[in-house]
């Protein structure tokens, strides 16, 4: 019979292995830590930490295209394909040479040279909510762990500046793009309402008639008061922590004369909002340039809606003409204040669509291939990255994946993408996982 005592005649050194592990342990309990805290710090000590410097991009600007922009009327298109392949729109010229863009896009063409078109972007996923998951984070969404998205991941690595919040929304913030498993500190401050309003006002960063300056403070330094009490009692202060610097921020952005004039698109000279477009696009494009200028980190843009399964000449007629006065106005006006080489846009749906047009007249879900756009930030210009077959079935040449793309922004920021996070349980987590830097995509 089997037993689980071993006596001291049988194994003497198992005993003073043990007697030494007790001591160890004991001493690490005399100094007020668990087990939980060792396995805590062994795990922080195996983590993959690498020093997160300033690169060339200072900002990054996300513009989302939510439903999936077709590559074939826009960034790709294939004149010389069949009908049912063309599909039913003509094309431009860029300065580019060689290089056409789809006809309802002269603006852009007319910026070719600044910006870089990836024709070959491939991934995995046709539905819209776990595409648009791998968009923001660079991961596969997973039912055993939410990761951060790239803004609040940036939001980590450097913080606000200026008394404004690292990571923006406009108009508000995609519950994908949230903070996963990092703190809510590190959250997206959403702009909220819409700027091309007379009446628009940045949510929540006005005082109530009812509240002058002095009650503001008064009431700010009760809060902290009554949250001292609370902390003292709290079994998992962290919480509280969190919850703290996220209210320390928003009473800094609140008496901030500097974050106050970075949201007041008031200000703006008439000229310059005809520029970008008097529309909602416009103004949302616009009001990202300002928080650029101001020194946001990171802005997030959702832009229109691009699931065209229908009549899909008539949706562009409608959603693109904004976009691509917009997005043209955004890089010319960037370039003009120097600001083009420090602030990266980059712009993109979280898949295609199918290379035939269906019966419908529109396109549907792809995620084999399709484009997207970037421009500053040390990006290379006027160039035109890897390729799609002749009907956009597959990528021909260099292929792209989310995460090779999420990955190079990061380096551009002075990111490295394979740095470990701390995820709960102390699990180092990597911010994108299998991400490879493409170097032919910057300048």
């Amino acid at each position: 019979m089997s037993r689980d005592v071993v006596t001291w005649a049988e194994d003497p050194a198992h005993f003073q292995r043990s007697r030494r592990d007790f001591l160890q342990v004991g001493a690490v309990g005399a100094l007020g830590l668990t087990l939980g805290d060792v396995l805590r710090m062994e795990a922080q000590g195996a983590q993959k930490f690498y020093e997160t410097k300033e690169g060339p991009a200072k900002s990054v600007i996300q513009i989302v295209l939510g439903g999936g922009m077709a590559a074939q009327e826009s960034w790709d298109p294939k004149p010389d394909a069949p009908i049912e392949y063309r599909g039913p729109m003509g094309v431009c010229k860029t300065k580019i040479p060689g290089v056409v863009f789809g006809e309802m896009m002269p603006n852009c063409a007319g910026i070719a040279d600044k910006m870089t078109i990836i024709r070959s972007m491939q991934g995995k996923e046709a539905d819209h909510n776990r595409a648009s998951y791998t968009l923001y984070t660079g991961y596969r969404m997973s039912p055993a762990l939410k990761h951060p998205s790239m803004g609040a991941v940036v939001s980590h690595e450097f913080g606000p500046k200026n008394d404004l919040p690292a990571y923006m929304a406009v108009p508000s913030a995609n519950a994908l793009g949230g903070t996963g498993y990092l703190s809510p500190q590190y959250g997206a401050f959403s702009m909220g309402g819409d700027p091309s309003r007379s009446d628009f006002k940045v949510r929540n960063m006005t005082l109530p008639d009812s509240v002058d300056d002095g009650r503001f403070t008064r009431r700010r330094k009760m809060r902290e008061a009554v949250e001292d009490h609370f902390r003292s009692l709290e079994t998992n202060p962290s919480a509280i922590d969190a919850m703290d610097e996220f209210y320390t921020r928003a009473y800094t952005m609140i008496s901030s004369p500097n974050a106050r004039e970075a949201f007041d698109l008031h200000s703006e000279p008439k000229e310059m909002k005809e520029k970008y477009g008097m529309n909602k696009t416009g103004m949302q494009v616009l009001l990202a340039r300002r928080l650029v200028e101001a020194g946001v980190r990171f802005i997030t843009i959702t832009v229109g809606s691009w699931d065209h399964h229908n009549r899909i000449r008539d949706a562009f007629n409608k959603s693109m003409p904004p976009l691509d006065q917009a997005f043209a106005a955004l890089i010319t006006d960037l370039e003009d204040r120097g600001l083009l080489d420090s602030t990266l846009v980059f712009m993109s749906g979280e898949f295609g669509r199918t290379p035939k047009i269906n019966k419908q007249a529109g396109r549907d879900h792809y995620a084999k291939v399709w484009s997207m756009a970037m421009a500053g930030g040390g990006i290379a210009k006027g160039t035109i990255y890897g390729s799609s077959d002749a009907t956009s079935i597959e990528v021909e040449r260099d292929p792209v994946t989310m995460p090779d793309a999420l990955t190079t922004v990061y380096k551009q920021m002075g990111i490295t993408a394979d740095k470990e996070l701390m995820a709960p349980g102390a699990r180092p987590i990597e911010i994108i996982n299998g991400g490879t830097c493409v170097d032919g995509l910057v300048g």
